[in-house]
C-alpha cells in the first residue's frame, strides 16, 4: 500500500472528496447492467471491484477478467502484450470517427505509424515545442481576465478551446488553426452519441440494424472528414508549389512523407486522416479533460490554491522552463497528475485473449474480454490510502517514489502506452501554471459534477466556474 499521507482535519477532508458515483454491493440484473452501460459505464462497478485485485466470471460479454492487480496488469500490458489485442466492441465505438489511426489500428498497420510519429514526441523535440505552448496559454489567461470579474463560464469549453490551439500551433504549424470551436462541437456530439455503448453492440447484433448513436454521430464524422481532407489538400498544394520551407517538419509533414522502411511505401490517404482525427480529436480531449478537472478539484482545496499560486509566483516568467524542469512547477505538476488519478482521461482499456493464458493466479482463456480500468485501478482500496479523496501530496517527489508503476495508467502501459504522454504533460503543467498565476477559479454549478464515461471521462453537465482576477498577479 502507498505510505500514508500526514492526517487532515475531518472539514479539509470532506472538502476534498470530489464527486463520484458510490459503488454498490449487489449484483446488476442483465437490464439494469445494459442500462448502466448506456448511461454511464461506470456506474457498472460493484463494491467488489474497488477491493479485490481480479474478478473473473462470465457476464454480459462472455467470460470476462477484471484485473487491479499491478503485477497481473504488467503481465497482460507488457510482458504478453502480443496475446491480447484490441477488443471488438471497443473498435466499434471509436473507428467510425477515428478510422484506422494509431489509437485503433492493430498490427502492421499500427506499427508503421507508431514508428513514424515517434521521432516527434521524443524528450529532446517536446522540449524544442514547450515555448510555443506558452503563446496559446498566455493568450488563453488574457481572453478570461478581460472578462467581467466573476463571470461564469463552461471551463471545460475553455479547455478545449486552448489545448486545440497548442496542438494547432506545435503539430500542425497553424494548418488547422481557427476551428477550436467548430471542432470543439463535432467531437463532444461524436462522444455523446458514437461514444455511448449501445446494447445492440452488446449482444452481438448484425451490424445491418441501426444504431441510433452511429446514426446521430454522423454529422460529426462528416465534419471530421471535410476537415481532414482540406488539412491534406491544402499541405500538398503547399509541397507542390514549393512554397513551404519549414524549420522542422510537423505532424502533418510526417505523415505525409513517412516511408515503411521494408517496402518503401507511404501511408494511404485514409491512414493518413485517421491519424489526424486521432490527434486532433483524442489528443487535445484528453488533456482538456484532465485541466478542466484539475481546476475544479483546486476550486474545493483553497490550502492547495494557495500553495499553487505561491509555487507559480515564484517560478518566474519563464513558465515553459520551470515546466521543463520539473523541480520548479512540483506541484502543480502533482496537481494534474491527482486529478488524472481520480478522473483517468481514459478510465476503461480493453483487450480480448488471442490464447490462453495466466495472469498471477488467475487463468485467462482464450477468447476471454480482459478489462484494465484505470478508473478502478486510481481508487482501489489495495493500492491508494483514502483513495477517493484529493491529495496531490501524493504525488511529489519522496512520496510518488511509492506509487507502483502498473497501480498508475493515465497514459496506459506497455507497447500502446500514449504515444504523446510527455507532451500532455508539459502542455497541461503551462496551461495550468499560466492560468492561475493571473486567475481564480470557483466552481458555480448548482450540483457537484459527475463524472461520465464517453470514451473519455468528462463532467456529464459541463463545468461551470465562475473566474476572477488575482488581485496579486502581475497582470
Amino acid at each position: 500500500m502507498i505510505a500514508a499521507d500526514a492526517a487532515m482535519p475531518a472539514a479539509q477532508a470532506r472538502r476534498r472528496r470530489p464527486p463520484a458515483p458510490v459503488p454498490e454491493e449487489r449484483e446488476f440484473g442483465r437490464l439494469e447492467l445494459l442500462l448502466r452501460l448506456r448511461r454511464n459505464p461506470l456506474t457498472i462497478w460493484r463494491a467488489r471491484h474497488f477491493r479485490e485485485p481480479i474478478v473473473a466470471g462470465e457476464g454480459l460479454f462472455g467470460y470476462g477478467v477484471v484485473i487491479s492487480d499491478p503485477e497481473a496488469v504488467r503481465h497482460v500490458l507488457v510482458e504478453n502484450a502480443a496475446n491480447y489485442r484490441k477488443d471488438d466492441l471497443q473498435r466499434t465505438v471509436l473507428a467510425p470517427g477515428l478510422g484506422e489511426g494509431l489509437l485503433t489500428a492493430e498490427g502492421e498497420a499500427w506499427k508503421r505509424a507508431r514508428r513514424t510519429l515517434a521521432p516527434l514526441f521524443t524528450p529532446r523535440s517536446v522540449a524544442s515545442l514547450a515555448q510555443r505552448m506558452s503563446a496559446p496559454a498566455e493568450r488563453t489567461a488574457m481572453r478570461m481576465a478581460r472578462r467581467r470579474s466573476g463571470r461564469i463560464v463552461d471551463i471545460s469549453a475553455d479547455m478545449t478551446r486552448v489545448t486545440y490551439d497548442i496542438l494547432a500551433e506545435t503539430m500542425f504549424s497553424n494548418a488547422i488553426a481557427g476551428g477550436a470551436d467548430a471542432f470543439g462541437k463535432a467531437l463532444t456530439r461524436y462522444f455523446e452519441t458514437q461514444g455511448r455503448i449501445d446494447p445492440l453492440d452488446v449482444l452481438g447484433a448484425p451490424s445491418w440494424l441501426p444504431r441510433i448513436g452511429r446514426w446521430m454521430a454522423r454529422p460529426a464524422i462528416s465534419f471530421f472528414e471535410a476537415q481532414v481532407k482540406a488539412i491534406i489538400a491544402e499541405r500538398q498544394a503547399l509541397h507542390a508549389g514549393g512554397t513551404w520551407h519549414p524549420e522542422k517538419p510537423d505532424l502533418l509533414d510526417a505523415l505525409l512523407a513517412a516511408r515503411d522502411p521494408e517496402t518503401g511505401t507511404g501511408l494511404s490517404e485514409a491512414e493518413v486522416g485517421a491519424n489526424i482525427v486521432t490527434f486532433i480529436g483524442a489528443g487535445h480531449e484528453t488533456t482538456a479533460n484532465a485541466l478542466t478537472w484539475s481546476l475544479y478539484l483546486i476550486s474545493l482545496a483553497p490550502d492547495v490554491r494557495d500553495a499553487l499560486e505561491a509555487e507559480i509566483d515564484a517560478a518566474g516568467e519563464d513558465l515553459a522552463g520551470a515546466a521543463l524542469s520539473g523541480a520548479r512547477l512540483a506541484l502543480t505538476r502533482a496537481v494534474i497528475e491527482e486529478a488524472m488519478r481520480l478522473y483517468p482521461p481514459v478510465p476503461s482499456l480493453s483487450r480480448t485473449a488471442l490464447a490462453d493464458d495466466m495472469a498471477g493466479a488467475c487463468v485467462i482463456p482464450k477468447g476471454a474480454l480482459v478489462v484494465i480500468s484505470p478508473y478502478l485501478l486510481h481508487r482501489h482500496e489495495t493500492l491508494w490510502q483514502a483513495p477517493e479523496q484529493f491529495r496531490p501530496e501524493r504525488f511529489l517527489p519522496g512520496t510518488r517514489e511509492a506509487i507502483p508503476r502498473y497501480a498508475y495508467l493515465p497514459f496506459g502501459a506497455g507497447p500502446r502506452v500514449c504515444i504523446g504522454q510527455q507532451f500532455a504533460m508539459v502542455e497541461a503543467v503551462i496551461v495550468l501554471a499560466t492560468l492561475l498565476r493571473r486567475l481564480r477559479f470557483e466552481h458555480a454549478g448548482e450540483e457537484a459534477p459527475m463524472p461520465v464515461q464517453r470514451i473519455t471521462l468528462r463532467p456529464g453537465k459541463g463545468m461551470p466556474m465562475r473566474i476572477t482576477v488575482r488581485r496579486t498577479a502581475a497582470n
